[in-house]
């Protein structure tokens, strides 16, 4: 038995339960079942600079280096983006192992990218302040062929929301409606 054998059984009891309630809600002509409205805020925090940013039910602190007036109290809001996808990246892992049945020992995701710091600043008006060079590394542990990692692979390319997002970058609207409810 894997280490994670407990929690990936577990986690493919919950994802049939949903796949059956979305599916019969689906069925009954409900085209949103499934659809999950997501929702961050974030704010300054007076004289420290930092930004408490409220995540669903979660809140954490963003702030800047020492080097733009911060004081280095949590990830700064580009890395929170690739904390955000190497998360994804795992529990897209996880998901996509249990739908093919790959067997999963364990999985890590590296998440690197380059920013110009002088374009966030207005150094250089001309370039338009991105990450680039966006790389991430899938180190998994498993007893599974390499053709059926190569599946795995393939399928978290495709399914990982957050990933996709970023390759397709879709758009983002300045004023977002009033959250529902």
């Amino acid at each position: 038995m894997a280490a994670l054998d407990p929690y990936l059984t577990r986690k493919a009891a919950a994802m049939n339960a949903r796949r059956e309630d979305w599916s019969a809600a689906r069925a009954s002509g409900d085209a949103n079942a499934g659809v999950v409205n997501i929702t961050a805020s974030s704010k300054l925090a007076g004289v420290t600079g930092a930004r408490p940013t409220q995540m669903g039910d979660h809140r954490i602190v963003s702030d800047s280096a020492p080097g733009m007036a911060g004081h280095a109290l949590g990830p700064t809001a580009p890395e929170m983006l690739l904390g955000a996808l190497a998360s994804c990246l795992v529990h897209t892992y996880v998901i996509q192992a249990i739908l093919l049945e790959v067997p999963l020992d364990s999985v890590e995701v590296f998440v690197s990218g380059k920013l110009d710091m002088g374009a966030v600043i207005g150094m250089d008006l001309e370039k338009v302040s991105t990450i680039e060079d966006m790389r991430y590394y899938a180190e998994i542990e498993s007893s599974a062929s390499s053709e059926a990692l190569d599946w795995l692979h393939a399928a978290v390319e495709a399914a990982c929301p957050v990933l996709n997002t970023l390759k397709l970058a879709g758009t983002v609207l300045p004023k977002a409606p009033e959250p529902a409810g």
